[in-house]
């Protein structure tokens, strides 16, 4: 088969084509990333077509304050112009078109009418389940979040009604599809992977009951209750490690919970990540809404027992007790029974963290993805 991959960004479509090439299934890669940002995933620069003003427009974009981007459309303006720029990217002769949600509908209606088969890939929920969950949110504390703007609603609601099929990474997700009458004969599902040779567990430094959370520091995260879990514990020798930009939203909770023991670590490198998983007793991720945030992977490899909510994806990687626990959203007193547990019994933890890691080990590499992503696609075309 050949296949053209098309995002506007990154997020796991470098892994997808990196394991479509070592399979000679890539037809070309595009993408706003410069050249130089593939590298690194070993994608033949020769398959790579590079359209980087957009990813200049949305990076400025993103740095603007919440109040300036809340009511513009941009996102869905540039989104607009990479969409119809990548699907001339497409040609006679290839075989399936996988493009992100968004991003994608000329893309789609390109390959239409050239005869190519269709994937939309969805990271999260349902675009309207997952603005609802978020709305939700931010009405519960009289915060005006920035949600998706309705014209990127109504363009994800065309794709999906117009790709052949559209690929999802969790139980979660595919709930929230079912519960808008989307056909499940329509979904592919496939959870995303994790590179095992570079997140692996490191020696730790110190005795320090340490609690990690990684991404954004905001309310669709959860950041909030787990700031108020971790207060309400006060657990003796015990710090909470937050890294992630911090959004405007979060910061009154970082003042209302401060600490010498809540940590602000800030934004870090995807590849450098393992090492601070690796001062870590528990990983915790208590997200309103995800898809399935590879976060929670990559702690579970480098030998974390996870606490995360059932909004995160994690219910599919986290098995009950064996590898950490899944808690509903919001249930702050849930999240400090489990926290306090693995505090209370260090090596009821560290069992915990060799499962996760044998977990993530045995399926779930980002080959084990590709070869699944394959599998899927030969169905598509058959």
């Amino acid at each position: 088969m050949k296949v053209t991959v098309a995002v506007r960004g990154r997020f796991h479509a470098f892994h997808l084509a990196r394991e479509l090439a070592r399979r000679g299934y890539l037809g070309r890669l595009v993408t706003s990333y410069p050249k130089l940002g593939t590298d690194r995933y070993e994608i033949p620069r020769e398959r790579v077509r590079s359209l980087p003003v957009f990813e200049a427009a949305i990076r400025g974009w993103d740095r603007l304050p919440a109040p300036l981007r809340r009511p513009a459309d941009l996102p869905f303006r540039v989104g607009d112009a990479f969409d119809r720029r990548a699907a001339r990217e497409l040609r006679e002769g290839d075989d399936l078109f996988v493009g992100w949600s968004s991003t994608c509908l000329h893309g789609l209606r390109r390959a239409r009418a050239l005869g190519i088969r269709t994937v939309v890939e969805r990271g999260s929920t349902h675009i309207e389940v997952q603005t609802e969950l978020l709305r939700e949110e931010y009405e519960r504390w009289g915060v005006r979040g920035v949600l998706a703007h309705p014209k990127v609603v109504e363009r994800e609601l065309q794709e999906y009604a117009e790709a052949d099929f559209v690929a999802i990474a969790s139980s979660f997700v595919r709930r929230s599809f079912l519960e808008r009458g989307f056909p499940e004969a329509r979904l592919l599902v496939n959870p995303y992977g994790v590179d095992l040779q570079h997140f692996r567990p490191v020696p730790k430094r110190d005795d320090v009951f340490r609690v990690i959370h990684a991404g954004a520091l905001s309310l669709r995260k959860g950041v909030h209750y787990l700031l108020q879990a971790f207060h309400e514990l006060a657990l003796p020798d015990a710090e909470l490690w937050l890294l992630g930009r911090v959004e405007e939203e979060i910061r009154p909770f970082l003042a209302k919970y401060a600490s010498d023991r809540v940590l602000l670590e800030g934004p870090y490198p995807e590849l450098e990540l393992y090492r601070h998983y690796g001062q870590g007793s528990v990983f915790c991720l208590a997200s309103i809404e995800e898809g399935l945030s590879l976060v929670q992977a990559q702690a579970m490899a480098c030998g974390l027992p996870v606490v995360c909510t059932e909004n995160t994806g994690g219910e599919d990687l986290v098995r009950e007790g064996r590898d950490g626990f899944v808690v509903p959203i919001r249930d702050v007193e849930a999240l400090k029974e489990r926290i306090r547990f693995l505090h209370d019994d260090p090596e009821a933890a560290r069992a915990m963290g060799d499962s996760a890691r044998e977990r993530v080990a045995a399926g779930l590499s980002w080959s084990d993805y590709g070869d699944r992503a394959v599998a899927a696609y030969a169905r598509v075309l058959a």
